[in-house]
C-alpha cells in the first residue's frame, strides 16, 4: 500500500457489532496495517467499560427496593374471583358451537357443489353424444334416421327426468342445511341461557378481614419494628391458604 507502484483501487469493508473492521475486499493489507487496526479496536472497549458498571449498581439497588416492596405487599393478597372458571367454560362452549356451525355449513356446501358438478358432467356428456349422433345422421337412411330420432327423444326425456331429480336433491340439501342451522341456533341459545344462570354475579366477602385489619394496625404502630407483626403475618397467610383450598374443593 505504501510503495510508489501502488495504484488506486476500490475498497469495500464491513464492521461487526463492536465497530471493528471485519471484511475488506479489493486490496491486500500488510501485517503492520492489521496490527494498527487491532490496536484501535482494543482501545474502544476500555473507554466504555467504566460507565457500564453504574447501570449494574442501579439495577441491583432497584431490584432490592422492588423485592422489599413485594415482601410488604405479600400479606395483602386476595383470593381469585370464583366466577372466572365459569366464564372460561362459557367462552369454550361458544367457541365449540362456532366450529360446529362452520363445519355444518362447509359440509352442506360440499354436497351442493358435488351435486351441481355431477349434473353438469352428465349434461355435458349427453350434449357431446348428441352432437356426434347428429353428425352420423347425415350418412344414414330414412329408417335409420327415424330410429335415431326416437332414441334422441327418449334420451331427452331421460335428461329432463335427471334434471328434475338433481333439482329435487338440491332442494332437499338446502332444507336439511336450514334445519341444521335452526337446530344449532336453538341449542346455542339454550346453552347460553344455562351458562348465564351459572355465571350470575355473586356477593363475595373479604377473606380473613379481621386478620388483615390487625396486620395493618400493627404495621402502623410499629413502623420501625415490623418484626413484631410477623406472627400476625404468618397467621394471615395460613388463613389465605385455607381459603384457597376451600375454593378449589367447592368449585373443582
Amino acid at each position: 500500500m505504501g510503495s510508489g507502484e501502488s495504484t488506486t483501487r476500490k475498497v469495500s469493508f464491513g464492521v461487526d457489532d463492536e465497530d471493528r473492521v471485519r471484511i475488506l475486499r479489493g486490496v491486500k493489507l500488510s501485517e503492520d496495517v492489521l496490527q494498527r487496526m487491532r490496536g484501535v479496536a482494543n482501545i474502544a472497549p476500555e473507554r466504555t467499560s467504566s460507565p457500564a458498571s453504574s447501570p449494574q449498581t442501579n439495577t441491583a439497588s432497584s431490584h432490592s427496593a422492588s423485592s422489599g416492596s413485594q415482601s410488604q405487599q405479600g400479606p395483602q393478597q386476595r383470593a381469585p374471583p370464583s366466577s372466572q372458571h365459569s366464564k372460561e367454560d362459557q367462552r369454550r362452549y361458544e367457541h365449540q358451537q362456532k366450529i360446529l356451525k362452520e363445519e355444518w355449513a362447509k359440509m352442506a356446501q360440499r354436497e351442493m357443489e358435488a351435486a351441481k358438478e355431477e349434473m353438469a358432467k352428465a349434461t355435458s356428456r349427453e350434449r357431446q353424444q348428441t352432437r356426434l349422433e347428429a353428425e352420423r345422421t347425415k350418412q344414414l337412411s330414412a329408417d335409420e334416421i327415424e330410429s335415431m330420432v326416437q332414441q334422441l327423444q327418449k334420451k331427452d326425456s331421460q335428461l329432463k327426468a335427471l334434471d328434475a331429480f338433481y333439482k329435487e336433491q338440491l332442494a332437499q340439501l338446502e332444507k336439511r342445511n336450514l334445519e341444521r342451522y335452526q337446530q344449532s341456533k336453538e341449542q346455542f341459545h339454550q346453552a347460553a341461557s344455562k351458562t348465564e344462570e351459572n355465571v350470575r354475579p355473586r356477593n363475595t366477602e373479604a377473606v380473613c378481614a379481621g386478620l388483615q385489619a390487625q396486620i395493618l394496625s400493627c404495621y402502623r404502630d410499629n413502623k420501625d419494628q415490623t418484626l413484631k407483626c410477623s406472627d400476625l403475618a404468618k397467621e394471615y397467610m395460613q388463613c389465605i391458604n385455607a381459603a384457597k383450598k376451600n375454593l378449589l374443593v367447592n368449585h373443582g
